[in-house]
């Protein structure tokens, strides 16, 4: 069977993932700003994140490479180690 793989989406698909990342990003800063936690995906494990969630802080780099400090629990109870 001969099935070729795209490296990159079309140009419309590009312009869907990057408004995709834009509305997920204001999400995710709003929610920030309100002291709201949020549940991302990171290092292949979903984690919970923000001022008001539970756990131990931890201390992450944001897109622009900034030190932010963040609340994170990983929602696999221990399962990961």
């Amino acid at each position: 069977m001969n099935t070729r793989k795209k490296d990159l989406p079309s140009q419309e698909g590009q312009q869907m993932l990057e408004t995709l990342r834009q509305s997920v990003s204001k999400a995710l800063e709003k929610k920030r700003r309100l002291g709201q936690y949020a549940v991302i995906w990171k290092n292949g494990k979903p984690m919970v994140t923000s001022g008001d969630a539970p756990g131990p802080d931890k201390t992450t780099t944001n897109n622009a490479g900034d030190l932010v400090k963040e609340n994170a629990v990983s929602l696999t109870n221990g399962a990961d180690k």
